[in-house]
């Protein structure tokens, strides 16, 4: 909200000229922004907390506003009351390069047992992730009609993906 007032107020050049990082997810917590920004910051390397504001008087009340960093990239979180919900049609992709890599994610994040699905899991505040390999999107980036078959009938049946079945379904 801040920030949009500040770029509304800026020309077109300015907007390009200025801003280092051209999208940054906003999540809309109901009073939990502060917390969830220190679980995510505490799980995903090189990431920080940047600042914290509390906006009084609002519609919602006092309202905190978290600017954080998850390995470099820079998101938003505001503590803004129960109106919206997370849901799957969002969620964020953490590509994995090894079995250990996704196994820790998966360990940290989830914590809805009923939403996991083909990599895809929901984390305590209701935020929807997918742990995937990297050698998945080879896999179906350069793989035959066959082989791609192979691997996506192997991941349907998977909740937390297996990159050893992953790729044993690839080679046939």
């Amino acid at each position: 909200m801040l920030i949009q007032q500040v770029l509304r107020s800026r020309g077109p050049q300015d907007r390009g000229a200025k801003v280092k990082q051209k999208i940054t997810p906003h999540l809309w917590f109901d009073k939990q922004a502060q917390e969830a920004a220190e679980f995510y910051t505490s799980i995903f390397p090189d990431s920080k907390i940047i600042n914290i504001t509390t906006l009084h008087n609002t519609p919602s009340g006092d309202c905190d506003v978290v600017s954080f960093e998850l390995s470099g990239q820079p998101f938003m979180a505001i503590s803004a009351g129960p109106l919206f919900k997370f849901n799957e049609s969002i969620s964020f992709i953490v590509p994995c390069e090894s079995q250990e890599e996704i196994d820790y994610y998966w360990e940290k994040l989830s914590a809805v047992p009923e939403s996991e699905q083909c990599g895809w899991l929901k984390d305590k505040y209701g935020l929807s992730w997918q742990i995937v390999p990297v050698a998945l999107d080879e896999m179906m980036s350069k793989g035959t009609p066959e082989q791609i078959d192979r691997v996506t009938q192997a991941f349907l049946e998977m909740k937390k993906f297996d990159i050893a079945k992953l790729k044993e379904a690839y080679k046939g």
